[in-house]
């Protein structure tokens, strides 16, 4: 990859059911590249609260800031994106698009469920002295639903390694006016993603005026399967915001 002419910071927000480590062959390549990025942690435990998180990190950093996320990285990033004034531009990869007042799985609703639908695991946490709701993916089912182009073995790590999500992140309401309705966007489509089903990720693009991708075959584990294309992607991008 060509080192792009821009000064800005990649911010990589991970989503549910993932870490922060399923950016780093994407990381690797934008090193390679010459282009600084950070890959901080999603708290996954509600979606303003994991936007003023990620906002927070966002306002910290020097210079401008190209905000990319993977699935509910989405829209963590959406929101944060409206807080954080140098936030230049928005990367979305496998992801869910909302809108002020919609939450992640509203944002769905019009579409056939995915096969995540049917594979989630509810377990409870603390949540001060109330007790809360978190999802995992059921194990037996993480490969096929969540990076069914990953090698068994790669599948069988992530799977016992997952970051289970609280429900809130999914039921709440984006509550401010998205990023994307005033800085530039892109979508990296999963063609065969098992997660989010692809015409709802092809509408969210469309309605956001994204520039998109496709990667046909690509599971909803494309940063990790397909890094270079979407590393790719990403370069392409901060060379457009400068």
């Amino acid at each position: 990859m060509t080192s792009p002419a821009s000064s800005a910071t990649v911010v990589l927000v991970h989503g549910a059911f993932a870490d922060s480590t399923s950016w780093s062959r994407v990381v690797s390549r934008l090193d390679a590249a010459g282009v600084a990025a950070v890959a901080p942690p999603n708290p996954l435990r509600g979606l303003t609260a994991d936007g003023e998180y990620i906002a927070s990190v966002v306002s910290q950093i020097d210079g401008p800031v190209l905000l990319v996320g993977h699935s509910y990285g989405g829209p963590v990033i959406t929101y944060a994106s409206a807080k954080a004034e140098n936030a230049k531009g928005l990367v979305f990869v496998a992801s869910f698009g909302v809108d002020q007042g919609v939450s992640t799985l509203g944002s769905n609703e019009a579409f056939p469920p995915a096969e995540l639908d049917s594979s989630l695991l509810p377990r409870t946490f603390p949540r001060g002295a109330e007790t809360g709701t978190e999802f995992y993916i059921q194990p037996e089912q993480f490969h096929s639903v969540f990076c069914a182009d990953l090698p068994d073995d790669e599948a069988a790590v992530l799977a016992v390694s997952q970051r289970p999500a609280a429900d809130v992140a999914f039921g709440e309401p984006l509550a401010v006016e998205p990023g994307w309705k005033r800085l530039p966007s892109w979508f990296v489509v999963a063609g065969a993603d098992h997660a989010i089903n692809p015409d709802a990720e092809r509408a969210a693009a469309k309605r956001m005026g994204s520039t998109v991708t496709e990667i046909a075959g690509g599971s909803h584990a494309i940063a990790l399967s397909h890094a270079d294309e979407v590393a790719q992607i990403i370069v392409g991008a901060l060379s457009e915001i400068g």
